[in-house]
C-alpha cells in the first residue's frame, strides 16, 4: 500500500461512531500492510490521542482554510499515494488533493448525510472515487440512487466491534446507580434537537404500557445533548420521571457495565447508517431491539441477532421482549462477533485494499456530468 492521507472530522482522540469506525478502519489497514505509513488530519481531536503502530495523527485543525492548507502540505510531504475521505463533506477537498498527487480516492458514507442528493461539489468527488465504502446496504442503495460511478466500485464496510464489549458482572453497576430488581431498558446515543432520530422520546412512551404489562421498568439514557430538557420534559408529563435516569457520558468501563446490566438494549432510531452500539450492547450479552430502518437491520443481522421492528409496534415489541427469557450471553456475544468481529473486519480490509489495486484510475466528471 502506498502512503495514505486520511482527512477526517475525527478519528484517535474523537467521539462517537464515527470517529470510532475511523480509527477501526485505519488500524485495520495498518494491519493489512506493514510498510506503509498512515497519516490523519482530524477536523476534531477533543480526548487523549493514542494511535497504532505505523500511523501518525497530526493536530486538529477545526477551521476549514487551515484544514485544507494543511492536508495539502501534508499530501506533498508525504507523497501520499492514497488519500482517504472519512466524510462526504470533505469529499471536495479529498478529490482536489487525490488530483493534485495523482493518488487513488477512498470515500467513506455513513447515514443519513448520505441518504439524499447532496451538493454539486461533493457528488462530483463520489462520482470520480476509485472506490466509496458504505457502512450498510441501505446506505449503499441511497448512494447508488445520486452517484454515476460504476456500482463495483461502491462497497459495504459494516462497523466491527472490540474485544473490551462482552459479557461480565451486570450486578455491580445495577446496585450503585440504586437499581436492583429493575426491568432495565438501555438507550446510548447523543440527543440532538437538529437530528431527534434515535427514538429516545418513543422509548419514553413505552414506558407506562410496559409498567401497566406488570414491569418495574427503568430507562437509562447515557448520552449528552441539547435534546436532554424536552426528553425530561415528556418523561414528567407522561408520569415515568422517576424510572427514566439520564446519565450522561460514561467513561468507557462504565458503558461496558451499562451494557452488561441492561436487560434489553432499545434504540428506534429511523436515521442510523449503522448503529455501533448494537454491536456493543449484544456483544456484551444483551439483546437490542431497533426499528426495520436506515442500516439497524445489517447491525441487528435482519432479525437473526437482534429484534427488529415497525415504528407502531414498539411498545408491544418491548413487553414481548420483557416477557421473554433473555438469551444465554456468551452465545450472543460469540454470534456477533463471527459476523462483526475485529478478524473478519481486518479481512474485509484486506480485500478492500486488494479491489483498490486492481481498480482502473478514474477521471474527473465533467461539470456537466455531475449536474
Amino acid at each position: 500500500m502506498s502512503a495514505m492521507l486520511a482527512l477526517v472530522t475525527d478519528a484517535f482522540g474523537g467521539r462517537g461512531g464515527i470517529a470510532q469506525y475511523n480509527r477501526d478502519f485505519l488500524v485495520a489497514l495498518a494491519a493489512a500492510d506493514a510498510d506503509a505509513p498512515i497519516a490523519v488530519l482530524p477536523r476534531f481531536a477533543p480526548d487523549r490521542v493514542a494511535t497504532a503502530d505505523r500511523i501518525r495523527q497530526y493536530p486538529a485543525k477545526p477551521g476549514r482554510l487551515g484544514y485544507a492548507l494543511r492536508a495539502l502540505q501534508l499530501a506533498v510531504a508525504l507523497r501520499a499515494g492514497i488519500v482517504f475521505c472519512g466524510h462526504q463533506y470533505m469529499a471536495p477537498l479529498a478529490l482536489t488533493i487525490a488530483r493534485l498527487r495523482r493518488a487513488r480516492l477512498i470515500i467513506q458514507m455513513h447515514g443519513i448525510e448520505a441518504w439524499q442528493r447532496p451538493t454539486r461539489l461533493q457528488r462530483m468527488a463520489v462520482d470520480a472515487a476509485d472506490l466509496v465504502l458504505c457502512v450498510s446496504r441501505h446506505t449503499r442503495r441511497s448512494v447508488l440512487q445520486w452517484t454515476t460511478i460504476a456500482p463495483e466500485r461502491v462497497l459495504v464496510l459494516p462497523n466491527t466491534v472490540g474485544e473490551a464489549f462482552a459479557p461480565g458482572d451486570a450486578g455491580s453497576l445495577r446496585a450503585r446507580w440504586g437499581l436492583e430488581g429493575k426491568r432495565i431498558l438501555l438507550t446510548v446515543g447523543r440527543m440532538d434537537q437538529r437530528e431527534g432520530y434515535k427514538g429516545h422520546d418513543a422509548v419514553i412512551a413505552a414506558i407506562a404500557p410496559a409498567v401497566a404489562a406488570g414491569h418495574d421498568v427503568a430507562y437509562v439514557v447515557v448520552g449528552e445533548g441539547d435534546d436532554r430538557a424536552r426528553l425530561e420534559a415528556q418523561a414528567r408529563t407522561a408520569g415515568v420521571a422517576e424510572r427514566v435516569h439520564f446519565v450522561g457520558a460514561a467513561a468507557p468501563e462504565t458503558l461496558r457495565e451499562a451494557y452488561r446490566m441492561a436487560d434489553l438494549f432499545v434504540m428506534p432510531s429511523t436515521g442510523e447508517g449503522f448503529g455501533i452500539v448494537f454491536l456493543e450492547a449484544m456483544a456484551s450479552g444483551t439483546p437490542a431491539l431497533g426499528l426495520a430502518a436506515g442500516g439497524a437491520p445489517d447491525a441487528l443481522g435482519d432479525g437473526a441477532l437482534g429484534r427488529l421492528v415497525g415504528a407502531d409496534g414498539l411498545a408491544a415489541a418491548l413487553i414481548e421482549a420483557l416477557n421473554g427469557a433473555k438469551p444465554e450471553p456468551d452465545a450472543l456475544a460469540s454470534a456477533v462477533r463471527r459476523r462483526f468481529g475485529r478478524d473478519r473486519f481486518t479481512r474485509q480490509v484486506r480485500a478492500i485494499l486488494a479491489r483498490l489495486g486492481e481498480a482502473p484510475r478514474t477521471a474527473a466528471p465533467s461539470s456537466q456530468q455531475a449536474n
